[in-house]
């Protein structure tokens, strides 16, 4: 089996804060739909990304947060285990992520004997 990273990026928009009994619903659907996979024994690891960051270039110049220019940002990601990217990209059906307009981006993990 492979592994392949389920990469989750959302839109930046101006929606209100959801409330906190809309954020434990929403932790519930993710818990639910990571558990499934989880309970076919595919997880490898998953985690949400902060938003605090910075960006380093080449030459060392460090410019504040990931987003500072995109419209777009990755919020997690998933890394599962498959037979191949087809079956990868069947799991990602029912991520809540798709609740909020946002993307499940499948790429495959290449691993290089060090």
């Amino acid at each position: 089996m492979k592994e392949f990273m389920m990469i989750f990026r959302n839109e930046q928009n101006d929606a209100p804060k959801p409330s906190p009994e809309q954020m434990q619903a929403m932790v519930k659907l993710w818990q639910d739909w990571i558990g499934g996979i989880a309970a076919q024994n595919r997880l490898v690891s998953t985690d949400a990304l902060g938003m605090e960051g910075k960006t380093v270039s080449k030459d060392a110049v460090v410019s504040d947060g990931p987003y500072v220019e995109v419209k777009e940002y990755i919020s997690g990601y998933t890394i599962v285990k498959a037979e191949n990217l087809e079956e990868a990209v069947k799991m990602s059906e029912g991520c809540p992520i798709f609740l909020h307009n946002g993307t499940v981006e499948v790429r495959d993990v290449m691993v290089f004997d060090m």
